[in-house]
């Protein structure tokens, strides 16, 4: 969509939803950078540094750290840009691509990017509930609670405490986004506060020994001694490298394991960017808070990765998680650190996923499964989102060890990330002038770089996972675009399509064009498409491939029209197309009269090197026109053309679709044009190179619609290479007779004529003295050998027809305009009628007509009586050599 301000045009992207003014509320701090920070820091800040430096080491996890950043950093440059380049509304990141990259990608990329979500949601309940057991849990080794530790331990109760976790943030998240942003600041100052705890800690605490103890698989009772050190180099020195056994899955660790519970600190950096339905100025908010919360987030991270592998030893960090609370200088800190930071991660990604499926919901894209989720509470609260994605998370909760669902949290936000950068590139590589963000610290390359990283830490972390999403992205993409939701929201596909045709158009060079690759171009002249529909369909098979442009005159003067009446009809035009399922253009013109707007035509339609090489007109005589909109269901069945519920139907339905085309013209009914503009037309295409072919009778056709399983079998393909009415004429080799050929073969090769039989009829004089018709038909079978066109050749005598032909005292044939006797003319007619009557298509000469204006009629008259009711029948002038017997 485009708005005009100050008379230029201003991009924004469209609107689905307008949330009102009050219910965006937040500003960037409140908004985007405490949402970002609380998601990013969530459970590894707190329970999982140990982990990722005690099993990489202070160096593999600082490059881990690096490598992380970078790819959110390159992330982060095309989200910039994408959210500065108009308004955005609820739904964030599915909102950004879909509304960039069109509705299969983004309705694709949007599912993911909520599964991302609600697994990330399970994840952080499961590092709350394991953070909780650190603290209340019971002892494995004492059968008896002690003190606080009084929770039961076990599989079954992990799943209970997650399922009354994620009960809470249920809660919470019905109660309202409004309400978690404002407790979301209070948390911030809390996790602030602890983590100042920690690194006051590192000074005031003394060093200090523990005994750490595990059940094992079997009930064993394992025991490991841990210490707090200090500042000690020696600690850092044995802190560098190293990688062992995990307690929690017993399961040795490696880079990949180990990153993919780094990566998931990382995946917090569309928080801000999923409120963007709450946020008062997005397109700057975004930005600015994501930045800072990234930058302020790294910052931490990388010294606390210092201080504990320089604090603390190999063993505490590897068999205890939820160390920093033993070596802080009151561990309450710590504890109510986590438990803050955890649960507002999960309501965060609780909150976030349920604003993706509500946007989802509200774009019609899965249809009826996802459509309850559009309801919202009176305060604009996607209540019935926020239980689909609860109900999800529980599901998640099942797996009862965070680190087992990290990596497919981390494999989902990879791709997600990997599409952002991939609509960033698309709107860079489309080059559209109205694609100019705001945010200018982004190329390309950064793009491409982003989808490279992405990709392949995927496959590095795990590639079972990675095909495994993909896969699903893929099914997701080929069931939306089948499903085929039509939409106003501009397809980048489009822009890039453009600019690959334009850069082909131009390799395309006339100069260059053989006669051995030549293909039909068509532009077929139609007056009314309601009578015109099974020539159009016709057509569309004859076409092998090259151009097919549908064109009409409108008769008028733009000087006396307030605007161009044509400019409205294309979208009628193209619905038509669409309806009847044909691969044409559309070409209008407004002209003082059919003969000059067909001039216009054919000289400008079509660019480059594909241009029309054959002009297409109906037959001029006085048959009654029928009304195919009224025999084709398409046209009839209002329900055909209402859509799927949400499609968008380019403002043309089928009411406005049968309203706008006229009713056919009436028998009495004055035409268009006369018999000597009609011949006009013939004479100018022919001066123009141009072939030409004359449609009669093709309203008779039947079994051209696309729902039509017609192969052919029972068709016949008749072919009169002759020019009938110039007897004397016997070359069968000339342009025009190879030009009918090749036009015949053409039509045999196409779908639905491939098993149609085709015959060449030669005509010859038998009782003549000269027997040159034997030369001549074997001449002729070998040049079909040599044009390798599969046909069989009927010899039909036609002395009785030639006879009839009148000739000056012992002349050759004059000028094809000669007047020739309506006993010859009928005589050509029953000739054609006794051998061709059952064919489905006949192809005859049409011969060159006269440049005398005031014998157009005598020439219609004579090409009308030879085809009078033959049925549908194609005649054609070609004068553009097409066939080519090398190699």
């Amino acid at each position: 969509a485009s708005l005009r301000k100050n008379g230029e045009r201003v991009c924004c992207l469209p609107v689905s939803a307008t949330p009102s003014k009050d219910s965006r509320k937040l500003n960037t701090f409140f908004g985007v950078m405490v949402p970002t920070i609380l998601s990013m820091f969530s459970i590894v800040l707190f329970l999982r540094t140990g982990f990722v430096v005690g099993h990489a080491g202070l160096l593999q996890g600082l490059l881990m750290v690096i490598v992380a950043y970078t790819i959110i950093s390159l992330t982060i440059l095309s989200i910039c840009a994408i959210s500065t380049n108009g308004a955005i509304q609820g739904g964030g990141a599915y909102y950004m691509i879909s509304r960039s990259l069109g509705p299969e990608f983004g309705g694709s990329i949007g599912l993911m990017f909520f599964l991302a979500k609600v697994f990330a949601c399970g994840e952080y309940v499961l590092g709350l509930v394991e953070a909780i057991l650190d603290v209340f849990g019971s002892d494995p080794e004492s059968s008896v609670s002690e003190g606080l530790r009084v929770l039961p331990q076990g599989y079954w109760y992990t799943v209970l405490y997650s399922s009354v976790v994620l009960l809470l943030c249920l809660l919470v998240c019905l109660v309202g986004a409004h309400i978690y942003s404002r407790t979301a600041f209070v948390i911030l100052l809390v996790v602030t506060v602890s983590l100042l705890s920690i690194f006051i800690s590192s000074v005031a605490v003394k060093p200090r020994d523990f005994v750490i103890t595990h059940k094992g698989s079997d009930n064993q009772t394992f025991h490991y001694n841990a210490s707090y050190t200090g500042f000690s180099a020696n600690t850092l020195r044995n802190n560098l490298a190293g990688y062992s056994l995990d307690y929690s899955t017993n399961s040795v660790m490696s880079f990949a394991t180990v990153f993919a519970v780094m990566f998931t600190s990382c995946t917090g950096i569309m928080a801000g960017a999923n409120m963007s339905g709450d946020l008062k100025t997005p397109s700057v908010s975004i930005p600015k808070g994501t930045i800072t919360a990234v930058f302020y987030t790294f910052t931490v991270y990388v010294l606390l990765f210092i201080l504990v592998s320089a604090t603390c030893d190999r063993n505490l960090l590897i068999q205890d998680y939820g160390f920093l609370q033993k070596i802080n200088i009151w561990s309450p800190f710590v504890t109510i650190g986590i438990f803050c930071a955890a649960l507002s991660a999960a309501m965060c990604a609780m909150i976030g996923a349920s604003r993706i499926l509500h946007a989802l919901a509200l774009d019609h894209l899965f249809g009826l499964p996802l459509a309850p989720a559009a309801i919202t509470s009176n305060s604009g609260n996607p209540w019935v989102a926020v239980l689909y994605t609860w109900g999800l998370a529980q599901c998640v909760v099942f797996a009862g060890q965070l680190n087992a669902v990290a990596s497919l949290v981390t494999v989902f936000y990879l791709l997600a990330y990997a599409a952002v950068d991939l609509a960033c590139l698309a709107l860079e590589w489309a080059s559209a002038p109205n694609f100019r963000p705001t945010f200018q610290l982004f190329s390309w390359h950064t793009c491409l770089l982003g989808i490279l990283s992405c990709l392949v830490m995927m496959f590095v972390i795990n590639p079972v996972y990675s095909s495994g999403s993909i896969v699903l992205l893929l099914l997701l993409l080929l069931f939306l675009h089948y499903r085929s939701p039509t939409s106003s929201w501009g397809y980048i596909s489009q822009a890039l399509i453009f600019h690959q045709v334009r850069k082909y158009l131009l390799m395309l060079d006339v100069r260059k064009d053989h006669v051995k690759f030549w293909r039909p171009q068509m532009l077929l002249m139609v007056a009314n498409p309601r009578s015109s529909c099974q020539l159009i369909l016709f057509i569309n098979q004859l076409k092998k491939g090259g151009l097919y442009v549908l064109g009409h005159v409108q008769l008028g003067d733009l000087d006396s029209l307030p605007s161009d009446p044509v400019q409205q009809q294309y979208n009628f035009w193209l619905s038509l197309v669409d309806k009847l399922g044909v691969k044409a253009f559309v070409d209008l013109t407004l002209s003082l009269s059919v003969r000059q707007g067909t001039q216009h035509l054919l000289r400008i339609t079509g660019l480059g090197g594909m241009k029309p090489n054959t002009l297409i007109l109906g037959f001029y005589d006085s048959c009654t026109p029928e009304d195919f909109f009224l025999q084709d269901s398409a046209f009839c069945d209002s329900s055909m053309g209402q859509g799927s519920e949400g499609e968008y139907n380019f403002g043309v339905d089928l009411p406005s679709l049968q309203a706008h085309f006229p009713p056919v013209r009436h028998v009495e009914s004055p035409r268009w044009l006369s018999p000597e503009e009609y011949v006009g037309i013939i004479s100018d295409a022919i001066k123009m190179n141009k072939n030409v072919c004359l449609a009669r009778y093709f309203f008779q056709l039947e079994g051209e619609g696309k729902d039509s399983k017609v192969d052919g079998s029972e068709r016949t393909i008749d072919v009169w290479p002759l020019n009938l009415l110039q007897p004397g004429s016997r070359d069968y080799e000339d342009v025009c007779s190879l030009f009918l050929l090749q036009m015949a073969c053409v039509l045999n090769m196409s779908n639905k004529w491939r098993h149609a039989r085709m015959r060449i009829f030669l005509n010859v004089e038998t009782e003549s003295n000269d027997q040159g018709w034997v030369v001549n038909e074997e001449t002729f079978r070998e040049l079909l050998r040599k044009l390798r066109i599969r046909a069989s050749i009927k010899i039909v005598p036609w002395d009785s027809v030639v006879q009839h032909h009148v000739q000056p005292d012992g002349e050759l044939p004059a000028e094809p305009t000669q007047a020739l006797s309506e006993d010859f003319l009928s005589a050509v007619n029953s000739m054609l009628m006794e051998h061709s009557s059952q064919a489905t298509v006949r192809f005859l000469y049409l011969p060159r007509p006269t440049g005398h204006r005031s014998q157009s009629q005598q020439y219609l008259a004579q090409v009308e009586a030879v085809t009078n009711s033959l049925g549908p029948t194609l005649l054609i002038h070609g004068v553009t050599p097409v066939t080519y017997t090398d190699l």
